[in-house]
């Protein structure tokens, strides 16, 4: 008998694009990211994909000594990959952004494949009370914003970063970020298996349309072949839909307060933990097995969790 093809499940678990205002659930303290991590990894995601905030405010935060003090908790809780982010928030500095990546050495990071708009500012229609100032800002100042991704970042990210042995989510937000990453493969800046995760929904990226969805797997199947793993995240209301879609096509899924703070229609998601046994229930749903931690390290070729620095 063949085989079963198992689907990761990835939770990226606060992010830097929702506030602390929208919802009383997302983490936001070291203890709270590091709780809502670990019941992730029990509930059934093989990745933990993890940002920082600034535990009196909730801004995003890339200073190594807060990540510092979840890092260590959840690698001794469980046995999931840990993937940091070199995104952090759109309005850092590359350098900025680059720095847990670097300082812990994880086995997997997140790395945007081009510079783009960024546009958070539509969430000021549905939500007008904020605790704090920085969120409105936050929000508003996305008209005016360029995610920067230069291939120079790009190229000076992933090479610092495959000295320690990290492989790369390579986050594409639109057709174009994969012949970035086709250009970056053929100077050989990356190699190996690639691990591709396509965004829809976000503002200044490709569309959260089915057909968006077919056109991101066939020009990633044209370009890349059978090396690379595919993941898909749906922003919002799209979470699901779009997972459910990318499952049935040989994909991969990401779920998590970061993408989407809903569970349902109108309904906050209490926890990260609930939408990952939602989207596994759906995996299941579909006769899809859910692979472990080890066997998502298997087939992203990663260097193991004994090899980090934390």
């Amino acid at each position: 008998m063949a085989t079963q093809r198992k689907v990761i499940i990835t939770c990226a678990v606060t992010g830097a694009i929702h506030t602390p205002s929208m919802s009383p659930h997302l983490p936001v303290t070291p203890e709270e990211i590091a709780e809502a991590a670990i019941a992730a990894a029990e509930a059934g995601a093989a990745i933990l994909h993890l940002h920082a905030r600034d535990p009196s405010t909730g801004r995003p935060t890339q200073d190594p000594a807060v990540f510092e003090k979840f890092l260590p908790r959840i690698k001794a809780s469980t046995d999931a990959v840990i993937n940091l982010t070199t995104g952090g928030s759109p309005h850092m500095t590359v350098e900025e952004r680059m720095r847990p990546a670097i300082e812990f050495q994880p086995e997997l990071a997140s790395m945007n494949m081009g510079s783009m708009n960024f546009g958070l500012f539509p969430m000021l229609e549905r939500f007008q009370a904020f605790e704090h100032e920085w969120e409105r800002e936050h929000l508003e100042n996305s008209r005016d914003l360029v995610f920067k991704n230069t291939f120079a970042d790009i190229e000076k990210t992933m090479t610092l970063g495959a000295r320690n042995g990290t492989r790369f989510e390579c986050e594409c937000y639109d057709i174009g970020h994969l012949y970035n990453l086709r250009n970056l493969v053929d100077r050989g800046v990356v190699g190996g298996r690639l691990f591709v995760q396509s965004v829809f929904g976000i503002l200044g990226g490709i569309g959260p349309h089915a057909e968006d969805v077919m056109h991101m797997r066939r020009t990633a199947d044209r370009l890349f072949g059978d090396g690379y793993a595919w993941s898909v995240l749906g922003a919002g209301s799209n979470q699901m839909r779009i997972a459910a879609q990318a499952a049935a096509m040989g994909g991969h899924v990401r779920v998590g307060l970061e993408d989407s703070l809903w569970l349902g229609p109108g309904r906050l998601a209490e926890s990260n933990a609930s939408q990952v046994r939602k989207v596994r229930e759906l995996l299941e749903g579909l006769s899809l097995a859910v692979a472990t931690a080890d066997e998502a390290r298997e087939i992203l070729e990663l260097k193991g969790g004994d090899r980090v620095g934390f």
